[in-house]
C-alpha cells in the first residue's frame, strides 16, 4: 500500500489535478481536513472508503490511521489544501511513516498564492520589476519563524511578497512591512481564493489594515505585496522577443 500525500488545491474542487482524482478514486481510505478541503472531492472516493476527517485529530491519531490502513493493505489518498510543498505539515507526517516503514508519494497541488494570483489576474514576476516572490506567514499562534526569517528582514528586497496564515495580524504584518515598500506600495487580500464566497480586496500598505477589518476577514485569505500587482509600464520579456535568437 502506499500513502498519496495530494494537493487538493486551494478550494474550487475543479482544481485538482488528473492524477489527484485517480488516486482518490482508487484509495480505499481517504483522510481530510474537512475545515479546508471541499467536500466535493470525497465524492471521487470509492464506494465503501473510509473517509476520516482530520480537523481534530492530532498527529498521532492521524498517523495511526495511516499505519492501520498499511496493516490492511489499504491506499490512503491523504488530502492536503493547496500544494503539499507549502505551509502542509507533510514534513512531520513523512517522518514519521519512514520510521514506521509505510511508503508514500506526493501529488502536487495548486497553491493558494497561485489561485489568488489567478484571481487578481496578475503575475507575479514582472519584468524588470519583480523577478522574486518570497512565501512566508507570522509565527502568531503558529511554530516560531526561524531567526533571519522576520519579515522587516524578508522585505529589504522589495520583491512580491505573499503571505499566508497572516491576516489576522494584518496590523502588525502592515508595520513590519512600511519601512522597505512605503505607503504607497500596492496590496491584495484574497479571501477563500476559487471558491464561489471569495472576496477579494485592494489598497495599499496605508488602507488594507482598515479595508480587511472592515470586511470581517480573519482565515482562509493571503496577503499579496509588491509593486508588480499594479505594473504597468515595463519591458516585453525577452522570452518572446523580435531579438531573442531562435536558431538551435
Amino acid at each position: 500500500m502506499t500513502v498519496h500525500f495530494i494537493g487538493a488545491g486551494p478550494g474550487a474542487a475543479d482544481l485538482i489535478t488528473v492524477r489527484g482524482q485517480r488516486l482518490i478514486a482508487s484509495s480505499p481510505v481517504c483522510l481530510y481536513a474537512g475545515s479546508l478541503v471541499p467536500v466535493e472531492l470525497l465524492d471521487m472516493c470509492p464506494p465503501g472508503c473510509r473517509k476520516v476527517d482530520t480537523a481534530q485529530l492530532n498527529l498521532d491519531e492521524i498517523l495511526a490511521e495511516m499505519v492501520a490502513a498499511h496493516s490492511a493493505g489499504h491506499d490512503v489518498a491523504r488530502l492536503h489544501s493547496g500544494d503539499p510543498s507549502v505551509f502542509s505539515a507533510v514534513a512531520e507526517q513523512m517522518r514519521r511513516l519512514d520510521t514506521a516503514g509505510v511508503p508514500y508519494d506526493v501529488t502536487p497541488g495548486v497553491p493558494a498564492f497561485a489561485a489568488a494570483a489567478a484571481s487578481l489576474a496578475r503575475e507575479l514576476t514582472v519584468p524588470s520589476v519583480a523577478q522574486t516572490i518570497i512565501l512566508t506567514r507570522t509565527a502568531e499562534r503558529a511554530t516560531a519563524m526561524p531567526p533571519g526569517e522576520d519579515l522587516h528582514t524578508l522585505s529589504a528586497s522589495r520583491s512580491t511578497m505573499v503571505l499566508h496564515l497572516a491576516v489576522q495580524r494584518i496590523e502588525a504584518v502592515v508595520a513590519d512591512l512600511l519601512p522597505s515598500y512605503g505607503p504607497d506600495c500596492p496590496v491584495a487580500v484574497v479571501a477563500r481564493a476559487s471558491r464561489p464566497d471569495e472576496l477579494i480586496l485592494r489598497g495599499t500598505l496605508s488602507d488594507i489594515a482598515a479595508k480587511v477589518k472592515e470586511a470581517g476577514i480573519k482565515r482562509t485569505a493571503v496577503i499579496v505585496v509588491g509593486p508588480a500587482l499594479t505594473a504597468a509600464q515595463f519591458p516585453d520579456s525577452h522570452l518572446y522577443s523580435t531579438t531573442r535568437c531562435r536558431e538551435s
